[in-house]
Formats: structure tokens, C-alpha cells, sequence
């Protein structure tokens, strides 16, 4: 469908966000990611209560591109378990949508 879509995930560290981010968009899986540096995240994993440090990363893509985003984050991404969500975009500046599908086009 080539429709936008937002995907959400989080890492460990700036550095490491930053890298997967900047590889993502020269792939062209992502037009764009905004990295939210150092936000606090409470979980349960394996039957625990962690409270962790992580930076949040938007990804603006398309869903024509979400199944090789996806695995690659599952490949390159240091945790176990990645988060990976993702919401359409179901409205927005035209001109700016046509950027982020063009942007997105291998």
C-alpha cells in the first residue's frame, strides 16, 4: 500500500540509537528518526521490576518498508527482546508525507 506509518523503539544508549538510526535512513527503511534522549522505562522481564534508562526512537516510514525494518532492528539491536510498535499515520502535511514516501522508496 505504501501508506506512512510511525514505529516506535527504544535503546540502551545515544550511541547506539543514533548508529541504528542513521543506518536505517541511509537504507532508506526510514525517511526519518527522532531520537528522545534519556527517558525512564519500568517493565517486567523474566519475572522482574527493571527500571532502565533507555532513548526512544520515531521512526517515519511506510508500511511497504516495515518487514525489512523490523528485522533488521531484531538483527542489530542489542536487546534480547526489542520493542517494536507500530501506529499509521493517518493524517498530515501532504508535502511532507510525499517526502517521507519518496525518502522511503528503495
Amino acid at each position: 500500500m505504501n501508506s506512512p506509518i510511525l514505529v516506535l523503539t527504544t535503546f540502551p544508549d545515544i550511541d547506539t540509537a543514533q548508529q541504528m538510526s542513521q543506518e536505517m535512513v541511509q537504507a532508506k527503511l526510514a525517511a526519518c528518526v527522532n531520537i528522545v534522549p534519556a527517558g525512564q522505562s519500568i517493565y517486567m522481564w523474566k519475572g522482574e521490576i527493571c527500571k532502565e534508562t533507555e532513548h526512544i526512537a520515531i521512526i517515519k516510514t511506510t508500511d511497504n518498508r516495515y518487514s525489512e525494518l523490523e528485522l533488521y532492528i531484531k538483527e542489530q539491536h542489542p536487546y534480547e527482546l526489542p520493542e517494536i510498535i507500530t501506529t499509521p499515520i493517518t493524517a498530515g502535511s501532504q508535502d511532507y508525507l510525499t517526502w517521507l514516501t519518496t525518502n522511503t522508496t528503495s
